[in-house]
């Protein structure tokens, strides 16, 4: 499965992606096993992408043994769109799709209005609904804890109660890798295989895999402007003011997300291994450097989470 290097005669030592994969993998066969009705979160982001070969890899050769969902704002790249469909078919397993579209459609959440108005909280109502109406009761998640302070703190079983909620406070131990699965009807566990992962450990991953990535991860010209030291794309989508003056500039992103929240970051790396050299160099992490949403407070993913976000 991995690569492994001799030390000694009947000794071997796993490389660190070596380790990591086998501890996701670990852990998604836990999931299968305890579980009825697992779903991994997906996106078509970087970090789902690696969760879905990792479940490739522990379910081979049998199919993936539970669906992917996508918890659609409506506003997203089109880019990511189309590999997202084209990648879940390549895979055979089933999409579902919870649209924040149509719950605002339903007028069952209110279109945010003002500045930085983004359909990014949303989601919440559109995944605990969707939870609901599937009747999940796990949920993978590709978050990790070097992302954010508040995803730091979350174990790799994630406990959430009746109404979705996450309460810091009181998690349950994780000794010995020994994990605490029961729920009662109408709860469900948020599960995250990659938490010990880095972003560097998730490239070093993808370029060992050779997984396909949407285009918007490598360099290319696009029509941005900036906003509070962020770069957003210029769309219909977003209001932009007087001062606020698209302009042409070379860049890539390092998280896909809602378009109106999600930054880029200027950059001329075309392969891999000139992102993974800049990913070395820098010392800001992907979202705390390309994510509107996560500068709303101090305490912005924490608040969102314990209100039943990823």
């Amino acid at each position: 499965m991995g690569q492994a290097s001799q030390q000694a005669p009947g000794r071997y030592q796993l490389s660190q992606l070596d380790v990591l994969e086998a501890e996701a993998i670990f852990i998604m066969r836990e999931v299968a096993a305890e579980f009825e009705r697992p779903v991994l979160l997906f996106s078509g982001g970087k970090d789902s992408i690696v969760m879905l070969r990792l479940a490739e890899k522990a379910f081979w050769p049998g199919a993936v043994p539970f669906p992917v969902m996508h918890v659609d704002t409506g506003h997203n790249f089109d880019e990511v769109i189309e590999f997202r469909d084209r990648r879940v078919a390549e895979a055979g397993v089933r999409l579902v799709v919870a649209s924040v579209q149509e719950q605002i459609d339903a007028g069952k959440v209110s279109e945010p209005t003002g500045r930085w108005a983004s359909r990014n909280r949303l989601q919440t109502s559109a995944l605990l609904e969707a939870i609901e109406d599937n009747g999940f009761d796990a949920a993978f998640g590709g978050a990790r804890r070097d992302e954010e302070k508040a995803r730091a703190k979350e174990r790799v079983f994630s406990f959430r109660d009746e109404f979705g909620q996450w309460d810091p406070k009181n998690q349950r131990p994780e000794l010995w890798s020994v994990f605490n699965t029961r729920i009662d009807r109408g709860e469900h566990i948020r599960v995250f295989p990659i938490s010990n992962w880095t972003e560097l450990d998730v490239w070093a991953y993808i370029r060992r895999e050779r997984l396909e990535l949407p285009s918007i991860y490598f360099a290319h010209e696009r029509r941005v402007f900036e906003r509070d030291g962020i770069l957003l794309a210029d769309s219909p989508i977003i209001r932009r003011d007087e001062t606020e003056v698209p302009f042409q500039e070379t860049v890539r992103y390092r998280t896909v997300g809602d378009l109106t929240c999600t930054g880029a970051v200027r950059s001329t790396a075309v392969e891999i291994d000139d992102i993974i050299a800049e990913i070395a160099a820098t010392r800001i992490t992907e979202r705390g450097q390309t994510r509107a949403d996560d500068r709303a407070s101090e305490a912005a993913m924490e608040d969102r989470k314990k209100e039943g976000y990823f």
